[in-house]
């Protein structure tokens, strides 16, 4: 049998945390190993778990999710680390793709989506909605609008 899917979950807050890993715990294939609520404890325990995939908020105290994202990435260039935030701005998402984030969702998504996005990251694809790259070729100009035609992952 087939290991299954070693999850980190950073977010400020308590009730998120323990939803998503209460959502990730229901799933055969996924195994919620360590919460953290800010960008020193989310660097610390990564280099302590090395998890497969990591969800990560943009807005925590202190540091930033995406600053979070380019520390454990100067260590792991390999981490693979999902954007989970509400931040729709232009320059957070350009910063956190830049970053090298493998994923940019809002917490909006549908359950069974985030699920899907786990997944595929961990398979090592990187997946953008068609709106988050909309705004990122917006952003950019007109040289990334190829960016814009992603459907969800590729």
């Amino acid at each position: 049998m087939e290991s299954r899917i070693r999850i980190l979950t950073v977010d400020d807050h308590p009730v998120v945390r323990d939803g998503l890993d209460m959502i990730l715990a229901a799933q055969p294939d996924m195994n919620p190993i360590a919460q953290a609520s800010n960008a020193a404890e989310a660097v610390s325990l990564f280099r302590k778990f090395r998890p497969d995939v990591t969800l990560m908020d943009h807005r925590l105290p202190g540091a930033t999710g995406t600053d979070a994202v380019i520390a454990i990435r100067g260590e792991f260039p390999r981490a693979r680390i999902v954007m989970l935030t509400t931040s729709e701005g232009d320059v957070e998402i350009q910063r956190a793709l830049s970053a090298g984030v493998a994923a940019y969702i809002l917490k909006s998504v549908p359950r069974d989506e985030l699920l899907g996005v786990i997944r595929k990251v961990h398979l090592g694809h990187r997946c953008i909605p068609a709106g988050i790259a909309t705004k990122v070729a917006e952003f950019m100009g007109s040289e990334s609008l190829p960016l814009a035609k992603h459907r969800f992952c590729f």
